[in-house]
């Protein structure tokens, strides 16, 4: 019963890891007539959101009707969506191995991250739209670097978010959101850094080592303030349970010294 339970658990993970792959190497490829599946119910949301009007033109994506914004193969979020799928599945594979976990969770994870998907990649899209609006520079940061920081940060934003109440959603008690961070955040590298060095980017040369900066210290900006919170709300009670017992021996001392004057 063990080794039949060992051989599910390994077949479960390595069925997750194919069809990421395979979904990997089919964006790789794909053209925007064959990514309609995303490109289409985003369009629609964003439509519905910022009110401006896409229209589909073959082999390039939906395009407004002034011309000036396309939501091409890039803007399709499949590694998003790719990324949301191993955090899902591999979570639950990690979580409960000890258990004999139904087949049924991954064609669960891969809808969720699907829906998800639509969602993360409307909200940064429709941003983009009004960052497209304000000046051509913000601060130290030109046009396409800001479009990549604003991509980053809402991209992991959503998936650290989709974590979290992934794991709210469980009735058994779960670790502290410090702990919870660190692991949507080694899958988004590895799915992020990991891969494209594994297939060779590097030798784009400034440019992908320029991306990999950002992807690596933007999560950051939001993993950081939760570690502060985590460290300021627990440090009181370790100050608390450092002085408790010294204030419990004197209310003792105090108390027994009360009762022998009583009975003097």
């Amino acid at each position: 019963m063990k080794l039949r339970f060992t051989w599910n658990w390994t077949a479960q993970c390595v069925v997750v890891l194919v069809c990421a792959f395979a979904l990997k190497q089919y964006y790789s490829t794909a053209s925007a007539n064959q990514l309609r599946w995303i490109l289409a119910p985003t369009s629609a949301c964003v439509e519905l959101i910022s009110g401006t009007s896409f229209e589909f033109e073959s082999h390039a994506g939906y395009i407004s009707r002034d011309r000036s914004f396309l939501i091409a193969n890039s803007c399709a979020g499949v590694n998003f969506l790719i990324t949301a799928f191993l955090m899902l599945s591999m979570r639950k594979l990690l979580r409960d191995r000890s258990q004999n976990i139904a087949w049924g969770f991954i064609p669960t994870a891969a809808l969720i991250a699907y829906l998800v998907t639509l969602v993360a990649n409307t909200t940064r899209i429709a941003v983009a739209l009004q960052l497209q609006r304000m000046p051509a520079e913000v601060s130290w940061l030109n046009p396409y670097q800001l479009h990549r920081f604003e991509g980053i940060f809402i991209y992991f934003g959503f998936l650290l978010l989709l974590f979290v109440v992934s794991e709210k959603m469980r009735s058994e008690k779960t670790s502290g959101l410090f702990r919870q961070s660190l692991f949507p955040l080694l899958v988004y590298y590895a799915t992020t850094l990991g891969i494209p060095l594994a297939n060779g980017a590097y030798r784009q040369g400034a440019e992908f080592w320029e991306h990999s900066l950002f992807v690596l210290l933007i999560p950051l900006v939001l993993i950081l303030p939760i570690a502060a919170f985590r460290f300021c709300r627990h440090r009181p009670d370790r100050v608390q349970r450092k002085v408790w017992p010294v204030g419990e021996e004197k209310l003792q001392s105090v108390a027994g010294s009360a009762c022998t004057q009583d009975v003097n």
